[in-house]
């Protein structure tokens, strides 16, 4: 019966993290070891202990005014510390004239029908909570807290992402997405969607991957090995893109490598957004460091290309073995980053293209540089990766224009994979 603490557990870890957190993980870790009765004893303890907290939402509620104000009071501290010039900026502005549409799979969503993508209108069908239990917990993100969890008829492993009180068309975005992906190349797969009874929260139930964290198994890959996890994740891309979805969070937090069985899996499809072309979409998406420029200049009509950037942030990282590679403190700071290696003459152009213009405080702070050559980066640590073909590569890859840079199908064709794509035709039984 895990799943109906676990999704207290939401609650009650925003209201005490520290004492119940420490308690339910003592139990949890527990729990995996003991025998059945003593274990249905215990989720049912656990059950009484967290419900607690989510008997009453006004707890949650009590909990969002709390660090409301927490926050303004810290907001407040930092600006009569000192009011920086980044505090000053302002939100870029786009002249008319310019528009951008994607290169590929621009229509997906025009011809398809509209329930197809018209996720407000899905009616989930849930399944049944009780059919899994909590192992352990593996992470926890802005909107979720991830569990390993077991079927509880066949104990087969499972991933259990409980999601925190967010908007219900942004869960039902999610759900629609994962649907209409099902079965795609090495996209992770949605088994059920749970919900308890008492306190509604919802869950997500996903097939395991064994994965070792990517700071864990970054350094040791050789350079077929990133070759091939490169080429196995624009697979997903590819794929998700010729559905008509952006995923918008690409990052290695969000690729679950098994190297031990060679299988990848791209996860988090909460940011993940259908494509219409002319439409202008919210810029806070995508983490920090992997964010595109059309994210930091306020492009808001951008595109399938987007996770190509966080996909050569993500590759330059891993070949030039720079995590992260472009290190901003904040979103102003990260333009600068990029600014400071991609020179800033080809910014300027991407600007006057797109018609942008930059707050005045904002060109202040990225101020001017010249374009940094790739091979500033390669060292003797990082020489064995960093190959003429990966140079060339992640130089197509890290364009200010999102237009200039591949597909993912484009890029899967480039000569860094040529020993990928060998290996594979070499695999395949030809025809008779």
């Amino acid at each position: 019966m895990a799943l109906r603490p676990c999704t207290g557990f939401t609650i009650s870890s925003l209201r005490n993290a520290s004492a119940a957190n420490d308690n339910l993980f003592s139990l949890l870790s527990f729990s995996s070891s003991s025998s059945p009765a003593k274990r249905n004893l215990l989720f049912s303890s656990l059950r009484d202990h967290l419900r607690r907290f989510a008997s009453s939402a006004s707890l949650y509620r009590q909990h969002l005014r709390n660090q409301q104000q927490q926050q303004q009071q810290q907001q407040s501290r930092v600006k009569e510390k000192s009011e920086t010039l980044a505090q000053k900026i302002g939100k870029s502005i786009r002249r008319a004239g310019a528009p951008s549409k994607a290169r590929v799979y621009a229509d997906v969503n025009v011809v398809r029908p509209k329930d197809y993508w018209d996720y407000e209108s899905l009616a989930v069908q849930w399944g049944v909570q009780d059919d899994y239990e909590v192992v352990r917990k593996v992470g926890r993100g802005k909107y979720s807290e991830v569990f390993e969890g077991i079927h509880a008829t066949d104990n087969e492993k499972c991933v259990i992402k409980i999601l925190k009180p967010v908007k219900k068309k942004k869960i039902k975005r999610e759900i629609k997405i994962l649907q209409n992906l099902c079965g795609g190349p090495n996209i992770v797969k949605l088994l059920d969607i749970v919900r308890d009874q008492q306190s509604k929260t919802p869950s997500l139930i996903f097939e395991h991957v064994n994965n070792k964290d990517f700071k864990v198994l970054y350094p040791t890959l050789s350079d077929y090995d990133v070759r091939y996890y490169i080429f196995e994740l624009l697979k997903a891309l590819d794929f998700c893109h010729s559905r008509g979805i952006m995923h918008r969070d690409v990052k290695p937090h969000n690729v679950m490598i098994d190297h031990e069985q060679r299988k990848l899996r791209l996860i988090d499809w909460g940011l993940a957004e259908f494509y219409h072309p002319g439409k202008e979409y919210n810029v806070r998406v995508a983490s920090r460091y992997f964010k595109g420029p059309e994210l930091l200049v306020d492009l808001q009509d951008y595109d399938y290309s987007l996770d190509l950037w966080s996909l050569g942030c993500m590759f330059a990282g891993m070949i030039f073995r720079k995590e992260p590679f472009f290190y901003g403190h904040d979103n102003y700071d990260q333009l600068v980053k990029i600014a400071k290696v991609l020179g800033t003459d080809e910014l300027n152009a991407y600007l006057n293209k797109y018609r942008i213009e930059l707050d005045p405080n904002l060109t202040s702070l990225v101020g001017r540089h010249s374009r940094k050559p790739w091979t500033k980066f390669i060292n003797s640590e990082n020489q064995h990766l960093a190959v003429p073909e990966a140079v060339d590569f992640v130089d197509k890859l890290l364009r200010y224009d999102h237009q200039e840079r591949p597909t993912a199908k484009e890029a899967m064709a480039h000569p860094y994979f040529y020993p990928i794509r060998n290996a594979e035709s070499s695999r395949t039984p030809r025809s008779q």
